[in-house]
């Protein structure tokens, strides 16, 4: 009775696809939990997916009554402890069989509101996924006090990647099995956007007006993957800190790790004094003394670690000469030595600013991203710098293909075959962006500057590879960079949060370009006060303090 329901409503679809006549509904049928009860143990043909499957199946599928906003007492970033308010919906979930047996599912979630406004998001993920991405909370960098678009009537949805984490097993083991990479790298992106488009047309008896993608950090080099592999089939992308040039960010990770191994460790005292020596340096040099660094790439001039150089005895108030060294060497651009994808053979160095914004989780500066509270160990240990934990892992399972591998004496130039597969995988480094435009594409790229899960600079450099590729004005018609000072990977150290999606919004579907915007940093908990504000500013002008409240973004104008 089920599967007639289904195909029946699939069936009336095509019919009125054909006579040109899709009706615009809104509503999730006269009988939403009827309707998608009836959802539940559906199969969804391959045809109905654009790229290689064994179909999808519906695992579940609720209807889930309306929630108001709530806060989580703890969570591992700001927004992560923020609940907002949801729909009613529809919660489907389903998973997507592979072509190989040996390899993962690809699961997904799809939320369908019962009052639906013709929009879609998918939402990316991060890390290395492997945990399913619930479409359910703020986007990347939304104000805490905004609802997500789900509560404004968007279908959302996301997944898994198409791997799922097993206690005791490293993230990075699924890397082993050429189907998982594939999905992980870009295929499973798009296999749930057809499944959701499909759900959507089945629900509603109309596919989607606009569809848009958002996603920060791995999440957001899926969304320009979308753009640079898909370029039709997302309206508008929102892409924060995205780990673009992946292949040189784990390399990186590698090289800046060994750095600190024996005597290059720096302990945390050590980068608070780091920490306070670039503000000092730096500080002021926007016009104004409020503990951020507004333009880290003139601070590279300003800011000398050598001046931090241990006389006598060593201690926590100053740096050896093997800690100096390390230093340098995350500061400094990586030479891979090799050629990789899009014809890149090098990777930017991080910094300086944001040395020592607090650690929890991935939160934070160099003590969460770099140093952790020990020297790297091999193999890495939860007290390591995450970037040591991702890079380490990476190397043994997506490049040497060995989890004993080496880390000492590991060399690109001895797996480069397999450096260039997994680069031409994962690394999204395309510049040429003609299609997506052609389309009638948007995107907006934010890179926060006090990064050191990855460099801010790749992904600023792409913008400007677009730019060489397509010509400014081009460019400056679809594709916007910005960025925010001081801020760390997942939105903290200073303002890091604006109205960046509803400004995507309205540069698809009104033709207004995003201008006037403002970074916030607030208090996670409500009444969500906004502590202190900047000018959003297009890169590579960055803000400076003209006269006025110096916690006001009006006291400040973006400059070059």
């Amino acid at each position: 009775m089920r599967a007639g329901l289904f195909l029946a409503a699939a069936g009336a679809l095509a019919v009125l696809a054909g006579c040109g006549q899709v009706p615009k509904a809104t509503a999730l049928g006269s009988n939403p939990p009827g309707f998608c009860g009836n959802l539940a143990g559906q199969a969804i043909h391959p045809n109905h997916i654009g790229l290689p499957s064994n179909g999808a199946k519906i695992d579940s599928a609720v209807l889930v009554t309306a929630s108001t906003a709530s806060t989580l007492e703890r969570g591992p970033t700001p927004a992560a402890t923020i609940v907002p308010a949801l729909p009613a919906r529809c919660k489907v979930l389903g998973h997507i069989a592979p072509v190989d047996p040996n390899a993962p599912p690809i699961h997904f979630q799809v939320n369908l509101p019962v009052a639906w406004n013709g929009r879609s998001v998918q939402y990316g993920g991060g890390g290395f996924n492997g945990v399913l991405i619930t479409g359910e909370a703020l986007v990347p960098a939304a104000r805490y006090d905004q609802p997500g678009p789900l509560a404004q009537g968007y279908v959302t949805y996301g997944t898994d990647s198409g791997h799922q984490n097993k206690p005791g097993e490293p993230p990075q083991a699924f890397a082993l099995n050429d189907e998982a990479l594939v999905n992980f790298a870009h295929a499973s992106y798009k296999k749930v956007r057809d499944v959701a488009v499909y759900l959507m047309k089945v629900s509603y008896g109309q596919g989607p007006r606009k569809l848009y993608f958002v996603g920060s950090s791995e999440g957001g080099r899926e969304g320009l993957t979308m753009a640079q592999r898909y370029p039709k089939d997302f309206d508008g992308i929102f892409s924060r800190v995205p780990v673009i040039h992946w292949t040189g960010l784990q390399h990186a990770g590698l090289r800046d790790g060994l750095a600190l191994t024996g005597a290059g460790w720096i302990n945390p005292a050590q980068v608070k004094l780091v920490h306070e020596a670039v503000l000092g340096a730096c500080d002021t040099a926007d016009g104004v003394a409020d503990g951020l660094v507004s333009d880290p790439v003139a601070c590279r001039t300003r800011f000398d670690v050598n001046k931090l150089r241990c006389v006598g005895t060593p201690g926590d108030n100053c740096l050896t000469e093997a800690q100096i060294r390390a230093v340098q060497t995350l500061h400094s651009r990586l030479d891979l030595g090799v050629e990789l994808a899009n014809g890149l053979t090098s990777y930017p160095g991080r910094g300086p600013s944001g040395e020592g914004t607090p650690s929890f989780g991935p939160t934070g500066g160099w003590q969460a991203w770099w140093t952790g509270t020990q020297a790297p160990a091999f193999p890495p240990v939860q007290a390591n710098g995450i970037a040591w934990f991702y890079g380490a892992g990476a190397i043994q399972y997506f490049y040497a293909r060995n989890p004993n591998a080496d880390l000492r004496s590991y060399r690109i130039q001895d797996h480069l075959p397999r450096a260039r597969e997994v680069s031409a995988l994962m690394d999204s480094t395309n510049p040429d962006l003609s299609a997506f435009r052609a389309a009638g594409g948007k995107l907006i790229l934010l890179e926060n500057l006090g990064d050191y899960a990855q460099s801010p600079y790749a992904g600023l450099e792409y913008h400007q590879a677009v730019v060489q590729r397509m010509g400014r004005a081009t460019v400056d018609g679809f594709f916007k960079a910005f960025t925010a000072p001081n801020v760390d990977h997942v939105g903290t150290g200073g303002p890091a949060n604006a109205d960046l999606f509803p400004a995507l919004v309205a540069w698809v579907e009104e033709g207004r370009a995003p201008t006037g915007l403002v970074l916030v940093e607030q208090d996670a908990k409500p009444p969500f006060a906004v502590k202190r504000s900047r000018p959003l500013c297009e890169w590579p002008q960055v803000p400076r303090y003209r006269a006025g409240d110096p916690n006001a973004a009006a006291s400040f104008a973006c400059l070059q």
